[in-house]
């Protein structure tokens, strides 16, 4: 994997190590109301290198367009922008080996290698409110001590995670604060569809904070 010399200057290329692959753009306007960060690129994603785009892209155009935004009105990007994957050795019905890479968490390293990029995404949009899809967004940007299934649905207003130095892996808090807004991952409905009347509730306190913001 080659990185552009813009994106090495950001340390980047030391992703390379890791079970990863591609580059995904963010996509959306400079200066959006609303930034939204997700976790990493699919499969789908990479190949046609577009962020959210799929089923969970499908619920994500929806809760959008359900609060009165067009995808074109927010920028859209991830914590980690290749796809992380792991190696499963299978059978087919046949009992022909297989090796199938199906997509999996980032973990930390990636988190960190990818970090620099997302600070400055992050500074050069200057959004209006984040909002922060799943946990590992949420917890790249608060902390640890954050957790989707307690913060879901309000605002925060906060410093955030910045990466103060790739080598020694210091995180600090930046000097702005910030207004962020965690909901659930749109995959999330798939695995547990009783999620469906909180993650409406988070949308229409979404929609009333975008309210008030005009």
């Amino acid at each position: 994997m080659m990185f552009p010399e813009h994106l090495k200057k950001l340390g980047l290329e030391r992703i390379e190590p890791y079970q990863t692959e591609g580059f995904v753009p963010g996509k959306g306007p400079q200066n959006p109301k609303i930034m939204l960060i997700g976790e990493a690129p699919g499969r789908n994603e990479v190949l046609q290198g577009e962020p959210f785009i799929g089923r969970a892209g499908d619920k994500l155009t929806e809760s959008m367009e359900y609060i009165g935004l067009t995808r074109e009105e927010i920028y859209i990007t991830s914590v980690v922008r290749s796809r992380p994957y792991k190696i499963v050795e299978t059978a087919d019905k046949e009992g022909n080996k297989m090796t199938k890479t199906p997509n999996r968490a980032p973990n930390q390293k990636e988190i960190l290698a990818h970090a620099p990029l997302l600070d400055y995404q992050v500074q050069e949009m200057d959004p209006e409110i984040i909002v922060t899809l799943g946990n590992i967004a949420l917890k790249r940007l608060l902390g640890k001590a954050y957790k989707i299934s307690e913060s879901h649905g309000r605002l925060i207003k906060s410093p955030i995670l910045e990466l103060q130095d790739l080598d020694d892996k210091h995180y600090v808090w930046s000097d702005k604060v910030y207004k962020v807004f965690p909901l659930y991952h749109p995959a999330a409905i798939f695995y547990n569809g009783g999620l469906l009347q909180e993650i409406y509730n988070d949308l229409d306190a979404l929609s009333k904070i975008l309210g008030e913001e005009d």
